[in-house]
């Protein structure tokens, strides 16, 4: 319903679709702005932070395309509304996702396309069709992190009701934060984002591997390779989340 509502003003749907793909470009042109000074930051050249952008972006879009949406729940916890959803014959976390269905969202997800795109083409990277099938790995598995984000903040709306923000500063802010080199922030707060949540399973860690590049933690190697347990665990752990609040919610009222 929302697609078809959103294709009926085409040219509007163009026009916010493209205003989204330049807002998105602007984080880019920020890192060009960088590298107009220096050659390399954090010993990063600019396509590999180019690399890291791209993919981090291409996650966080395709999940913002499919659950951006879940950040209206606590709009909906306090005023009541979310019994309307209880009382239809569909899941309610699917009604929840598909509210408001933004199309205009493929802006950022093509913007990210792009970088990422141009990235490849320029890493000194012998690419080889397992290399190719792990950056195709990391989108599917930064996507289901950055869904589970999405999920668990929405479950905590159920008790909090006001909480857009905090989980905005995970999902968005944790994508600004993914879009640069690892080796630019303090080991505390990588150490963070690698075993508290764990958003450097998205593109961090595999990147690293990708590019040939030391673990500033010192990892095992293996441990690169864990975005899919991960990826898994944490979407258990936010489906678990999401049905303690749904069964623990009393409707409005005084």
């Amino acid at each position: 319903m929302w697609v078809r509502s959103t294709l009926a003003y085409r040219a509007s749907f163009v026009m916010m679709a493209v205003g989204n793909f330049a807002a998105c470009a602007l984080d880019f042109v920020a890192i060009l702005l960088m590298f107009s000074q220096v050659d390399a930051l954090g010993g990063f050249t600019l396509p590999e932070v180019a690399f890291l952008y791209g993919t981090s972006g291409l996650s966080l879009g395709l999940a913002d395309l499919l659950l951006g949406s879940m950040d209206r729940l606590g709009r909906r916890v306090r005023d009541g509304t979310l019994d309307v959803l209880l009382l239809r014959p569909a899941p309610v976390f699917a009604q929840v996702a598909a509210d408001r269905f933004a199309l205009r969202r493929l802006g950022r997800i093509s913007q990210a396309l792009l970088v990422l795109g141009w990235s490849v083409t320029r890493l000194e990277v012998d690419w080889t069709v397992g290399r190719l099938l792990l950056v195709v790995l990391m989108a599917v598995c930064g996507t289901a992190i950055f869904g589970a984000v999405f999920t668990a903040g929405a479950a905590f709306q159920f008790w909090a009701q006001d909480a857009a923000e905090v989980q905005n500063s995970f999902t968005y802010g944790g994508n600004a934060l993914l879009q640069y080199p690892p080796t630019v922030f303090a080991k505390d707060l990588v150490r963070g984002v690698t075993f508290v949540v764990p958003l450097a399973f998205v593109n961090w860690l595999p990147a690293l591997r990708l590019l040939g590049r030391p673990d500033p933690l010192g990892l095992p190697g293996w441990v690169d390779f864990l975005g899919p347990a991960v990826a898994a665990l944490m979407c258990a752990g936010a489906a678990l989340a999401w049905r303690y609040g749904l069964r623990g919610y009393r409707s409005t009222g005084s």
